[in-house]
């Protein structure tokens, strides 16, 4: 219930934002016009933003005949989360990122970046899945997949309306250009604002839940530093091209001045720190088999990921 609860406070959350944004570049009517589209919206969120998530991050599906050792090891958590093995996809990026998505635990979906597969030892990269499996658990992916959705088109429409509010109904320059540029401003601003206020919390817990998930809260605490040593490293260009979905990821994918600016990732070091107060409490460690010697992107094109 409590997921519903949050889903709903975000759909009210954004469509606010949406009819404020319609307020401003029509009046009454175009807030009016800007719920209807909000509506809709809700709707395509509900439905089908966590397809439209995949999509802008270009992940690809991954096959259990082209990954069966990385397929074995998402079943045994799945296994111990209490959940359906959900489907599994590669992000062909060189950044070490991972997230969730789906409505719920039996439509959910794991991605992973190749990165990911290629720095990280198995015992690390499932405390990152485990991570993600937390999220599922707690249908955290839907309410992630319709942030994403809906702060990209409130981004998108902030623009167009900021450059229609430029001008006045006959055509003419605006005697108010202030309010337009405000409105590109704020539109986005207020629709982070609502992500942070969401996602951050959620990261916290995903981690407790994740670490109790694969047994060893060590995996999960060695990943997130490795992860944020690296990540700044290597551009995520699918996200880099829509950051509305930033805070999906496990760590901020990101980069430059987008890095720090309203990040919905609580501190890197502070997850780490309550990840190691767990060590002692956890319970049975998952079976996992040693690091690959090469790299299973090494050849290219090869899509094989610990096959």
């Amino acid at each position: 219930m409590g997921g519903y609860f949050r889903t709903f406070i975000l759909l009210a959350a954004l469509s606010a934002i949406f009819a404020a944004v319609g307020y401003a570049i029509g009046g009454g009517g175009g807030a009016v016009v800007a719920l209807l589209m909000a509506a809709g919206m809700n709707l395509f969120a509900w439905w089908g933003s966590a397809g439209a998530v995949l999509r802008m991050n270009n992940a690809q599906p991954v096959s259990e005949a082209e990954a069966p050792r990385l397929y074995a090891m998402v079943r045994q958590l799945a296994d111990r989360a209490g959940l359906p093995m959900p489907a599994l996809y590669v992000i062909h990026e060189d950044q070490p990122n991972a997230f969730a998505t789906g409505r719920g635990p039996s439509d959910a979906a794991v991605a992973v970046n190749s990165g990911l597969l290629d720095l990280m030892d198995e015992r690390q990269v499932a405390g990152v899945v485990a991570h993600e499996l937390a999220h599922i658990k707690h249908r955290d992916t839907l309410v992630m997949s319709i942030a994403a959705t809906l702060s990209g088109a409130i981004g998108m429409v902030a623009q167009f309306g900021g450059m229609f509010a430029m001008r006045g109904r006959d055509g003419q320059r605006n005697t108010n250009p202030i309010a337009g540029l405000l409105l590109v401003i704020l539109g986005p601003i207020a629709a982070s604002i609502v992500q942070m206020a969401i996602s951050r919390a959620r990261e916290y817990e995903a981690d407790r839940e994740g670490a109790e998930i694969c047994g060893d809260p060590e995996w999960l605490a060695g990943a997130l530093e490795r992860l944020e040593t690296y990540a700044a490293r290597a551009v995520n260009e699918g996200a880099e091209a829509n950051p509305a979905t930033a805070h999906m990821f496990i760590i901020n994918p990101l980069s430059g001045g987008l890095r720090g600016l309203f990040t919905t990732h609580p501190p890197t070091a502070e997850r780490v720190a309550r990840l190691r107060a767990m060590r002692g409490g956890g319970g049975a460690m998952i079976e996992v088999a040693p690091r690959p010697t090469a790299s299973p992107w090494a050849v290219p094109g090869r899509r094989n990921p610990w096959g």
